[in-house]
């Protein structure tokens, strides 16, 4: 056997002792399922996969006092992942600067029934993502908070997603400056199925 050979085999049943006393542990293991999952609103937004149309209208100004809104329309399709733990929104606005792109996926946890809403800019795909909203659905209105700033303040942000039919359903979102005691609405959305 040559020197080389040899030399391989050797570090090979060293790596492979050593790696037999070792626990293995990697970025991408996960925790043991629990033994009794909350799987109560892994479907709520079930109703939201397929073909949408909408038409929005914006606040441009938040939580400055303004008055001056913007509409425009778009289209949104949603797909169903992970055998119905999370989804994706694949969104394209068109708004009066322009067509606006993002992606918006959710994640279902089973450990606490929450969802949780992340949004992808596409104007800055590669940015720091926006902190999730996360909630639930309570007799088929969806409420979602998270903690945000805006303009280098604390601000607390709410999605909420109602008057769901098979072929339509209301959003909105608002924000708060003063920790939620007063709320300003500053895009809603009604959305209708295309298919």
């Amino acid at each position: 056997m040559s020197l080389l050979r040899y030399a391989v085999s050797a570090s090979l049943v060293v790596v492979a002792t050593i790696a037999i006393g070792l626990p293995v542990r990697a970025s991408q293991d996960v925790p043991k399922p629990q033994q009794n999952p909350n799987l109560s609103g892994v479907h709520d937004f079930d109703f939201f996969v397929g073909s949408w149309r909408t038409h929005s209208r914006r606040l441009k100004y938040r939580l400055v006092g303004s008055h001056d809104w913007e509409e425009f329309d778009g289209t949104i399709r949603s797909f169903s992942l992970m055998g119905g733990l999370a989804n994706v929104d694949d969104t394209e606005f068109d708004t009066p600067e322009g067509i606006y792109r993002g992606v918006a996926p959710r994640a279902y946890d089973p450990k606490t029934g929450l969802w949780a809403i992340w949004w992808i800019d596409g104007r800055n795909p590669h940015g720091a993502l926006d902190p999730p909203v996360k909630g639930r659905f309570v007799h088929g209105v969806g409420t979602f908070y998270a903690s945000d700033t805006l303009r280098g303040k604390p601000i607390k942000v709410r999605f909420i997603w109602s008057q769901i039919t098979p072929t339509s359903a209301h959003w909105e979102q608002a924000y708060s400056g003063d920790g939620g005691r007063t709320w300003e609405t500053n895009w809603i959305q009604d959305v209708r199925r295309v298919q």
